[in-house]
């Protein structure tokens, strides 16, 4: 695991990032442009095991020729650590472990706020928002990332 400016060396040029919004059951998942302009929402994973999960994962890490990966961190508002980050930071351990692109941890502080206010600005009904919540925090979470690494 990396943190987010050596990440950012580690990566080449042109390559797609996967964002993930960990949860206990569900995980959401984006995915940049090659240009890492752009994190489109892409999926939510339901976890019941991490071994289902890890294969999950790595399907959408080959089918999206994905070269790194942003983790959302829960940290509080003060800036102090949860049980929330503690199990991000585990969650960012074991797929270090389990794959060999660069992983970097990204303070995800409102993202899920962020995510719900941003697509009220869309005709959709709450249902269907909430249902894509998870995907759509990813997105966020890895948006914030692509722009820290682009300045």
């Amino acid at each position: 695991m990396l943190d987010i400016e050596e990440f950012g060396k580690k990566i080449d040029k042109k390559s797609r990032l996967l964002g993930i919004d960990p949860g206990k059951k569900r995980v959401g998942i984006a995915i940049s442009d090659e240009n890492k302009i752009i994190a489109t929402p892409y999926t939510t994973i339901i976890k019941n095991n991490f071994s289902d999960f890890l294969i999950q994962i790595n399907k959408i890490i080959s089918d999206n020729d994905i070269k790194g990966i942003i983790i959302g961190n829960p940290i509080n508002m003060d800036g102090s650590t949860s049980q929330s980050s503690q199990s991000a930071k585990d969650l960012a351990i074991n797929l270090s472990k389990n794959t060999n692109i660069p992983i970097a941890m990204w303070d995800e502080r409102l993202s899920s706020r962020g995510a719900f206010n941003l697509s009220n600005d869309l005709n959709t009904n709450t249902s269907k928002k909430i249902s894509k919540l998870d995907e759509n925090s990813a997105a966020f979470i890895l948006q914030g990332a692509l722009d820290f690494l682009k300045r």
